[in-house]
């Protein structure tokens, strides 16, 4: 019988950091001004108790173990919860580093798992232990020996922090906190005081925003492995993230305007079981999984030639009169497809191509607006599990969008039963 294991004592310490940092930046500010009383005192004492305390308790109540083939956790104090993850199941094992775990040399696993399986966390555990674990389990996971080692990967491209500070200086978060920037300045000299309050929140907010742009894509490489694509960045909070083979539901290439004269552009990827678990699920709504934060045509086209390999170009464009509908849009349209793959250009300001291999296609609609039908246009959508992105086949003649649909969905089925 295998033994039970806990995590690491600090753990709770790296949970409840945000929540701690949060209350001394309310806090502190106050109470070296002197404008605080001793009830104030009492109360942010007892909060940073009551996290204390919460925190200890997880951690006493929970427990792990590697049975078999299988990864056994339980947990809960008045409510007890032993979960089984079949490592069979196991699509990817990813670490993650905040700043305060690595301060302390800790480090979380989270555990992707097919289907409905969900996702198991291991946080926090000591940083050897972590990478020795994740070694075993994905070993165990493809079947081999718990003490094969773990395959070492190929290095395809490594993003310079340079280039990653430039690109966010020129990207719209960057051009919106020049214009508050200057809006505050203005309203200051002019002694708007009102106007300075609306506009320092959204100007901290902004600023927030870019810096964790900026912390997530620092140091961003790319390697290839037996298992998929590995993926590592970060300053302060660093991952380690697996894209398994077989798990893209759809790849979108961006060219920001600003980008285009250095020949530089964004890769995302939109991965089926990415977030499973509840803390993450929202965060997993919001954004995609950005491959390549910023990257020349070359490791970009890179990369495309593991993900999409042979797809087709977008040869075909609409017709003439799709401008009168679209006359931002109408140059950058086109789109083409084979037995493999979808492929659309489009974009306003910025340029943008998408990928959309047909064996993830859940659904296809075919759909005129009413410009579109005093046009003879139509509209051809390709769904993926995902929802982030797919494909569109944008401003089709009508009768052509009838045969591209038809002919889409036999090879969409043709696809998923090979």
């Amino acid at each position: 019988m295998s033994t039970w294991h806990r995590l690491h004592p600090l753990s709770p310490a790296v949970r409840a950091g945000r929540a701690l940092i949060a209350i001394a930046v309310i806090f502190l500010p106050t109470l070296v001004s002197g404008g605080t009383n001793s009830w104030d005192v009492a109360w942010h004492v007892v909060a940073v108790g009551a996290l204390v305390v919460l925190g200890f308790v997880s951690w006493l109540v929970t427990r792990w173990q590697v049975d078999g083939h299988d990864l056994r956790i339980e947990t809960g104090l008045l409510r007890r919860s032993s979960r089984r993850y079949p490592l069979s199941q196991v699509q990817a094992i990813d670490t993650v580093r905040p700043g305060l775990a690595r301060v302390l040399g800790l480090a979380e696993l989270r555990l992707r798992m097919g289907g409905t399986g969900g996702a198991a966390r291991l946080a926090y555990l000591p940083v050897m232990q972590a990478n020795d674990l994740r070694a075993r389990l994905l070993a165990l996971s493809q079947g081999a020996h718990e003490e094969t080692p773990e395959p070492i990967d190929h290095e395809l491209v490594r993003v310079p922090p340079a280039r990653v500070a430039v690109s966010l200086l020129l990207s719209a978060p960057a051009v919106v906190l020049v214009v508050y920037l200057g809006a505050l300045g203005a309203a200051s000299s002019a002694g708007k005081h009102g106007l300075v309050a609306v506009t320092l929140p959204i100007l901290i907010a902004d600023a927030i925003a870019i810096w964790r742009r900026f912390n997530r894509s620092f140091h961003a490489t790319v390697a290839e492995a037996p298992e998929g694509l590995r993926v590592r960045s970060g300053l302060v909070e660093t991952t380690a993230e697996t894209i398994p083979r077989g798990r893209v539901q759809a790849v979108l290439l961006v060219e920001p305007l600003l980008w285009r004269p250095f020949g530089w552009c964004r890769l995302d990827v939109d991965v089926a079981g990415r977030v499973r678990d509840r803390s993450d699920a929202e965060r997993g709504k919001r954004r995609l999984r950005t491959l390549l934060p910023v990257g020349t045509r070359a490791e970009a086209a890179r990369l495309l030639a593991l993900l999409v390999p042979d797809a087709p170009e977008p040869a075909t464009r609409p017709p003439r009169r799709a401008r009168w509908k679209s006359p931002l849009r109408y140059r950058q349209l086109s789109f083409g497809f084979d037995e493999r793959y979808a492929v659309t250009t489009g974009g306003r300001l910025a340029r943008t191509a998408s990928w959309v291999p047909l064996t993830k296609v859940q659904s296809l609609r075919r759909v005129e607006g009413p410009t579109q039908r005093r046009l003879r246009l139509a509209t051809v959508y390709l769904d993926t599990a995902g929802k982030n992105f797919g494909a569109a086949f944008r401003d089709l003649d009508e009768r052509d969008s009838r045969t591209t649909l038809a002919r889409l969905t036999d090879l969409a089925r043709a696809s998923r039963r090979a």
